[in-house]
């Protein structure tokens, strides 16, 4: 964990490989759902299918989900308690679902944090791939907010990537094979259209 913390203070993002173990993995691959829904940009009632900016599908998880996902999110929830101490981000919640890539799947460059309802503040993406190789492609691209390319990650098994949502561009490169990740967002309250804005 210190590692990481000391990343995000002097890069904005850190690559955590053997986050979870082999067995663990396994055992969140095992809770992937049956049926996926469409992924769609934006958030709320203002969200839109777009598959010209993104194929992906998702299925969003919750605590009533099986051990390895709730494992999963304690996980989080130790993160989150961490970034909030060394960072003051106020950080409230955590939402995430599982992504699945088919074949071709891509999901075109962009920010986490949605213009007029930045409260996303802590990105990350946990991946389920076993035996990615590099024909597999689907890798993520990371960018500063001045467009230069920072780094690229492969999604290999067991490896979590962390950053910070308002400052790195992102896409993920087509993929040749089906790719599977957790994505989740730590985020603030905030207030839209005078209520509270609070995740489901």
């Amino acid at each position: 964990m210190n590692q990481l913390i000391d990343a995000l203070f002097t890069q904005g993002y850190y690559v955590w490989d053997d986050f979870l173990s082999p067995n663990e993995v396994a055992q969140l691959r095992q809770c992937l759902p049956p049926e996926w829904e469409k992924a769609r940009i934006g958030r709320g009632e203002q969200a839109v299918r777009a598959t010209s900016i993104r194929s992906d599908k998702v299925h969003w998880l919750h605590r009533a989900m099986d051990a390895p996902v709730l494992s999963y999110l304690d996980k989080m929830e130790c993160l989150r308690l961490e970034a909030n101490r060394h960072f003051f981000l106020g950080l409230f919640e955590y939402e995430a679902h599982f992504a699945k890539y088919e074949r071709g799947d891509y999901y075109q460059k962009h920010l986490d944090s949605f213009k007029g309802n930045e409260n996303r503040k802590l990105t990350t993406v946990f991946y389920l791939n076993d035996s990615w190789t590099v024909d597999d492609a689907g890798e993520l691209a990371i960018y500063d907010l001045e467009d230069k390319h920072l780094l690229t990650v492969a999604p290999k098994s067991g490896r979590l990537l962390v950053f910070f949502s308002e400052q790195f561009p992102h896409e993920v490169l087509p993929t040749n094979s089906e790719r599977y990740s957790i994505a989740g967002w730590f985020r603030v309250n905030g207030v839209q259209n005078n209520r509270l804005d609070i995740a489901n």
